[in-house]
């Protein structure tokens, strides 16, 4: 008989709708189907057919499944699935994968950075889901995942993640889900609620569907088989084709069916017990082995359903003749198989062989095979690296080891949070502190708590974090150490400012100062110090910077007397912050200090933060941008995708303060997206803040107040980025549309939330455009400005193009028109990168410049016309026509097409009709012959002639005509 039916049979609606995706995977539409069944249905046997199809298409294909060695085998579908991409000698695309190409280094180590990588899952997802748009750009991908029932957390995520994003990419995934209640299923059957995936549920085969698989199995016609055998095979399977495959396996190689010719021919008893039928087949088939080969079979499933060779040597204490005698036995039997490309690797060609072999084990029996396999796996690997750690730790729980099991699940979770697979971390840790929770070994438990606390963080579980602080309770009776506990507050506290939630953080604080006591030992203060001082600086209040400088600082003498360099790092970072307003070379220094402590000591990233809070000290001072391009290259060659959305947001505020309004959308909206998408709340409120600047900077309140509206969703109210909120958005938005009252209100609600709640942000307005809105309202005096001036805040080039323009304004006053006039010309050269600005402090200093007779009033009011007509500010426009009637100065008509004039001769006035004259002066044509163009009479020529040489300086009409040629 054949060991498979010939043809796929009974799976005519799958076959076709997976034959349409495919041909839609050709137009470059991408989607998801899950193949739902219990074990044996036929989900590998479609696969398969689908795969042939796709090949013969050119698409390539992609195939990897999950193992069951131990709990878990951390992304090992999808390390499987792309590693052909490497063998290939393949390298991904730095165009397409951009910041991401480093996060593949977590499934690729060929294409590894050296650096491990700690990025969210949700990033990795994304580089998948690029790496394989770049894989199908020509003919189409084709990933199939099998088995995704034994995944791990993380490639659950990473699955969900591509299933809601593949719909316009040019990849096709398919996985395949025991129908048995798992997170597997539950991602199969959301996919399927949300149509962004196909489920197909495999049902067992009819009567009639099971006949031609018997048949084709015996390779007849269904006519030809014996009805007692249709019969038989029919009731025994259930209609599961495995099954059906399975029987008569067993009833051929057992001599109840024979073959007489070309008939078949029943010969023997054909019934086994349902629904043990394959149970019982497969330890018929094993018990024919004897018992030495029964015994190896099931100390090899105890280990799962893929073991190796010499841990079931060792703990069964085979010799080598016998070990590979009854595996071959095995092998002839269609029991195991070589597990390539892995050697002295085996697997159970059917995880259902391995359960069924586990089944007749008693709990007794199967607890001694627990314990002697995981003797036998930390004797052959003593440091139980890689996937020997969590199945060590899973065979020590089946031996009734709690405390030792949880142990080893500790040590496995804090692995894999290093390796940045947080979702196994948090999963193995939870099997940790579950094993070790209500035992005594609370020391354990505590380790198992310090670890598992970071990496829900890092997943978000914030209030599932939050909720463990019932567990530390419970440790204080049982002789754990108060610092160990005020360890793990601190933590929790840690937790907590990372989500943003600053309020149960300083709880938290709270609960470890009170267990340090009032005379603490220092060793254990500093990260309790640094987590306290960075949430200072999130919680509103009149005093959080000072209090937060006195934290920082108590930490970096306590970390560095106790060398603890990670805490220093972070401690000068924050000073480096709190110190901007007061002196940007002490700032610099700080950083500094950050910076080559973390060179010091190995750590990069602390060294990319410290490098980003340095950029971000430089632009404030003078605008540019080179040292934050510098960190963000730096991020991405590192793979911190966060810190590079991060950068964004600075680079897209930057990009609205300079006027480039499309590039700022254009890169805010993408790191928006991600922000949002990995839950980074800092991030995403800078650039909500930052969306809501571009639109009031373009006049557009509505989508200002939208924006803020989803700002203050995202914890804006009180947080340090409300007062750029304000002034950047608000105020700006009330002056473009000449709402003077209005933006007084906005800035005077600003000033007052700083004065109870200081911001380390200094561009809202209270050291620049507020000092020019009170003077030009009456409400500043010399001194103050003076102060402001000479402080740090006042000298960032930002702020300090308005307080130019106010002393420009108070020298005007005190009767110096020429230092006025030579003030307002610097503050023009300083807010030369910020056109707006630069432009709405022209319209607002004109008019008093005018009336007191210094500076160039006429050049900036022109100047500001054209620039906010070109930004559609109408009001400000005006505005600026009005003031230009009302000191006498000419104000021209915008007729259509003035478009098409030079900015440098548009500012000069000049018209449309001028200018079509001025073109046609290039030809050095008389005004006769320029009239007969136009249609205009040649003294209308002369006229504009005579203006245009007014307009322009020269001397004569041959220098005009001269300048007209060079124009054109």
């Amino acid at each position: 008989m054949r060991v498979r039916a010939a043809h796929l049979i009974g799976r005519d609606a799958e076959v076709a709708g997976l034959g349409e995706s495919l041909r839609d995977l050709r137009r470059s539409r991408g989607c998801t189907t899950f193949l739902v069944g219990e074990g044996g249905i036929g989900k590998s046997r479609l696969v398969a057919e689908l795969i042939g199809e796709a090949v013969d298409a050119g698409v390539r294909v992609l195939r990897g499944r999950s193992s069951t060695i131990g709990p878990m085998v951390p992304l090992r579908p999808l390390t499987e699935a792309l590693m052909p991409l490497s063998r290939g000698g393949e390298t991904p695309d730095e165009a397409s994968l951009g910041p991401y190409r480093p996060v593949l280094g977590r499934l690729i180590p060929d294409w590894s950075t050296g650096t491990p990588d700690q990025g969210s899952t949700v990033v990795l997802a994304e580089a998948v889901l690029r790496l394989l748009a770049s894989a199908g750009r020509d003919q189409g991908c084709l990933l199939v995942l099998e088995d995704l029932h034994d995944a791990d957390t993380e490639t659950l995520a990473v699955v969900e993640y591509l299933v809601d994003n593949l719909e316009q990419q040019p990849v096709m995934l398919v996985a395949t889900v025991r129908s048995e209640p798992g997170e597997a299923l539950l991602l199969a059957e959301s996919a399927g609620r949300r149509r962004s995936g196909t489920v197909f549920r495999l049902a067992p085969l009819d009567d009639d569907e099971v006949n031609r698989l018997i048949a084709s199995c015996l390779d007849t016609e269904p006519g030809l088989v014996p009805a007692e055998v249709l019969t038989q095979i029919r009731e025994d399977s259930a209609g599961i084709p495995f099954l059906v495959e399975e029987l008569l396996q067993g009833a051929v190689t057992g001599g109840a069916l024979v073959r007489e010719n070309t008939a078949w021919r029943v010969a023997g008893n054909l019934r086994r017990n349902v629904p043990r039928a394959l149970l019982e087949g497969a330890i018929h088939r094993i018990d024919e082995l004897g018992p030495q080969g029964q015994t190896l079979l099931s100390a090899a499933a105890v280990l799962g359903r893929r073991f190796p060779l010499s841990v079931l040597q060792l703990m069964t204490g085979a010799d080598d003749r016998s070990l590979l005698s009854h595996l071959h036995a095995g092998v002839t039997a269609r029991l195991v198989a070589a597990d390539e490309p892995a050697p002295d690797w085996y697997a159970f060609q059917h995880p259902l062989t391995a359960e069924a072999l586990l089944a007749q084990l008693t709990p007794t029996a199967r607890a001694a095979l627990s314990h002697q396999a995981a003797d036998a796996i930390e004797a052959l690997h003593p440091d139980l690296q890689g996937d020997w750690c969590p199945l060590a730790a899973t065979l020590r729980a089946d031996a009734g080891d709690p405390v030792r099991a949880g142990r080893l699940f500790t040590e496995a979770g804090r692995r894999a949070l290093a390796n940045g697979t947080v979702g196994s971390a948090v999963t193995l840790l939870d099997r940790a502190e579950t094993l070790l929770a209500g035992g005594t070994d609370s020391a354990a438990r505590a380790e198992a708590l310090e670890a598992l606390l970071p990496a829900l963080a890092e997943t978000g579980e914030l209030t599932r974090a939050l909720s463990l602080a019932s567990s530390l309770r419970e440790l204080v009776g049982a002789g754990l150490g108060a610092p160990r506990l005020a360890a793990l507050h601190t933590r929790l506290a840690q937790v907590a400012y990372m989500a943003g939630r600053w309020a149960d953080g300083n709880n938290q604080i709270e609960r470890a100062r009170a267990l340090l006591g009032p005379d603490p030992d220092e060793a254990h203060t500093a990260l309790t110090d640094v987590v306290e001082a960075y949430l200072c600086l999130d919680t509103p209040g009149q005093d959080r910077t000072q209090r937060a400088e006195r934290l920082a600082r108590a930490a970096i003498d306590t970390a560095e007397k106790h060398d603890q360099p990670l805490v220093a790092c972070q401690a000068w970072e924050l000073l480096g912050v709190v110190a901007r307003e007061r002196d940007p070379a002490e700032a610099v220094t700080y950083l500094e200090r950050a910076m080559n402590t973390a060179e010091r000591h190995s750590l990069p990233l602390q060294r990319m933060y410290a490098l980003t809070r340095l950029g971000g000290s430089r632009w404030l001072a003078d605008g540019g941008t080179a040292t934050l391009d510098e960190a963000r290259t730096e991020a991405r060659r590192l793979g911190a995708v966060t810190v590079v959305y991060t950068l964004d947001g600075i680079l897209a505020l930057h990009d609205v303060l300079c006027g480039r309004f499309a590039e700022a959308r254009v890169l805010g909206d993408e790191a928006l997206t991600m922000a949002a998408r990995l839950r980074l709340t800092p991030v995403a409120r800078y650039l909500l803040m930052t969306r809501s600047v571009l639109a009031a900077h373009q006049g557009d309140r509505a989508a200002m107040e939208e924006s803020l509206t989803e700002f203050g969703r995202w914890g804006g109210s009180g947080s340090p980025e409300e007062p750029l909120a304000l002034g950047l958005a608000r105020v700006f938005c009330a002056l473009l549309e000449e709402d003077r009252d209005r933006a007084a209100r906005d800035m005077a609600g600003l000033q007052a939330l700083e004065a109870e709640n200081p911001s380390t942000f200094h561009l809202g307005g209270r050291h620049g455009l507020g000092l020019l809105l009170d003077l030009l309202d009456g409400r500043l005096d010399r001194g103050r400005l003076d102060r402001v001036a000479a402080s740090s805040a006042g000298r960032m080039r930002w702020n300090r193009h308005f307080v130019l323009l106010a002393d420009a304004v108070l020298l005007g006053r005190e009767g110096d028109p020429e230092a006025a006039g030579r003030a307002a010309q610097l503050a023009q050269e300083v807010g030369a990168p910020y056109p707006t600005a630069r432009h709405l402090g022209q319209r607002l200093i004109a008019e008093e410049a005018h009336a007191l007779g210094w500076g160039d009033p006429e050049g900036w009011l022109r100047e500001a016309e054209h620039h906010f007509r070109e930004t559609s500010a109408t009001a400000v426009v005006g505005a600026c026509r009005t003031l230009l009637r009302a000191i006498g100065a000419p104000v021209r008509q915008h007729r259509t097409g003035s478009n098409r004039i030079p900015a440098q001769l548009r500012l000069k006035g000049m018209t449309v009709r001028e200018y079509e004259i001025f073109q046609l002066l290039a030809d050095r044509l008389s005004n006769k012959d320029i009239a007969a163009r136009l249609y205009i009479s040649p003294r209308t020529v002369e006229k504009h002639v005579a203006s245009l040489i007014a307009k322009t300086g020269l001397p004569n009409r041959s220098e005009l005509c001269a300048l007209a040629a060079q124009q054109s």
